[in-house]
């Protein structure tokens, strides 16, 4: 836009008559909605969100409902760092594709479970080798080990197996089954962000507000002693290809009376 307004002003001062001009780089509205002042966007609530989100939503495929919190912590700090894991109760509307790292019975066992990769340092070389085909990943506590070869790799992306998170474990069957039913995992990235997928543009909104509940409560419960003043300090929802839809965050912080009261 500056530079469309220096080639006009240029132009007028030679005297010559303006028209129009035309860019040959456009930008995505999406791209333009999100570099604009975030402060100048109507505060929605959660309903008239989605109506909106579904608006935006006009590619072919089902595109996923994301949900950004910004959260009032540093995770640099040990002690306001964030991370959980929530059971959506309708599910993510993906399917989900299980890496597992065992032997013997238990590789057995995660097969039968419906993993879609079973293996030891097979896998391990795999994933040394760029080939991450998988959504999520789980380990027996005997395979640690060699999981750790490949921590740096895994981390970063969110696939790394944690206990707390039930993903190394000797009950494979169980932490694939959770994997495949709509088990999400969170955690604040840098200034303090958590974002997550919680369904798609097809599902009802009752279904939706229901997962997104269920997000935001565990949100609530992951708050480190560490954190100190606003807690939930903004949240955004999107379609996958749609622009950010700022959400009145007094409806969304399950701490506060008007929590998901939208009547």
């Amino acid at each position: 836009m500056a530079l469309l307004l220096r080639v006009r002003a240029g132009l007028a001062a030679k005297g010559m008559q303006v028209r129009s001009i035309a860019l040959a780089t456009r930008f995505p509205e999406t791209v333009l909605e999100l570099k604009s002042n975030d402060n100048k966007k109507p505060l929605l609530l959660l309903p008239q969100a989605l109506t909106t989100c579904r608006e935006h939503a006009v590619r072919k495929f089902d595109e996923t409902v994301d949900i950004v919190v910004e959260l009032g912590v540093d995770p640099r700090k040990p002690n306001q760092s964030v991370r959980g894991v929530v059971t959506l109760p309708n599910g993510t509307g993906k399917v989900v594709r299980v890496a597992v790292f065992a032997k013997g019975e238990k590789a057995e066992e995660a097969k039968a479970a419906g993993a879609s990769i079973v293996g030891a340092e097979d896998l391990l070389a795999d994933i040394q080798a760029g080939k991450l085909d998988f959504d999520r990943c789980v380990a027996t506590p005997d395979m640690m080990a060699l999981v750790g070869r490949v921590a740096r790799v895994l981390g970063p992306r969110g696939l790394m197996p944690n206990p707390k998170l039930g993903t190394v474990t000797n009950d494979v069957t169980a932490a694939i089954q959770a994997a495949k039913g709509g088990q999400v995992e969170f955690r604040a990235e840098k200034k303090g962000v958590v974002h997550a997928g919680v369904g798609k543009v097809s599902f009802t909104d009752a279904a939706l507000i229901e997962n997104i509940r269920a997000f935001m409560v565990a949100i609530g419960e992951a708050k480190p002693e560490g954190a100190k003043g606003k807690y939930i300090k903004a949240c955004h929802l999107s379609s996958t290809m749609g622009p950010g839809i700022k959400l009145d965050a007094r409806y969304m912080d399950p701490t506060s009376p008007h929590f998901m009261r939208f009547n």
